[in-house]
């Protein structure tokens, strides 16, 4: 099963490509986005978005991972969004990044609701999860939108650039978007 192609109002999600690359690096380098999160690193050197990218087809064909660009037609590539992977559990971690220029704009709330709801209604899923460091309350802005319920802060929980960060972690449950 090829990646699925999501469209929302104003985006589509989509495989990535390797033309994506020069723009992941530029944009995922910036520091203000690599600091936000866990998994990216900075400085972001060169290959590291290549590597990145060739991984997403044997995550989705395996079911770990589904990671798509989140793009705009007027600026093409604006951010990623993912959801991995726990099928034997029924539930998955949501993940995104949107580049520095197209912040405040809605396309993280927008781009997640659509990858959420596949992952509820395509991968029978039960449960989506996501974390934001402390020092982030616009990422849980966005969770707080999705329609997730807080349920832990985890106090010095990971390692980011040498500092403990505090996780906020918040969830929904299939059964909570109807009851919501």
């Amino acid at each position: 099963m090829s990646t699925p192609r999501l469209r929302t109002e104003r985006l589509v999600l989509r495989a990535f490509s390797a033309d994506d690359a020069p723009t992941v690096q530029r944009l995922a380098g910036d520091r203000e986005v690599a600091s936000t999160t866990l998994t990216i690193p900075h400085p972001y050197e060169g290959g590291m978005a290549e590597a990145w990218i060739e991984g997403h087809a044997s995550n989705w064909a395996e079911r770990t991972a589904l990671i798509l660009a989140v793009t705009t037609e007027t600026d093409g590539l604006v951010g990623a969004v993912g959801l991995h992977l726990k099928l034997e559990h029924l539930r998955a971690e949501l993940g995104y990044w949107i580049g520095v220029p197209f912040w405040n704009r809605g396309y993280a709330t927008e781009a997640a609701e659509a990858v959420m709801r596949f992952g509820f209604d395509e991968l029978g899923l039960n449960r989506i999860q996501a974390g934001h460091f402390a020092r982030n309350p616009a990422s849980g802005r966005v969770m707080e939108k999705l329609g997730m319920t807080l349920e832990a802060v985890r106090r010095e929980h990971v390692l980011k650039d040498d500092e403990l960060e505090d996780l906020v972690l918040y969830a929904v449950l299939e059964s909570d978007r109807h009851h919501g």
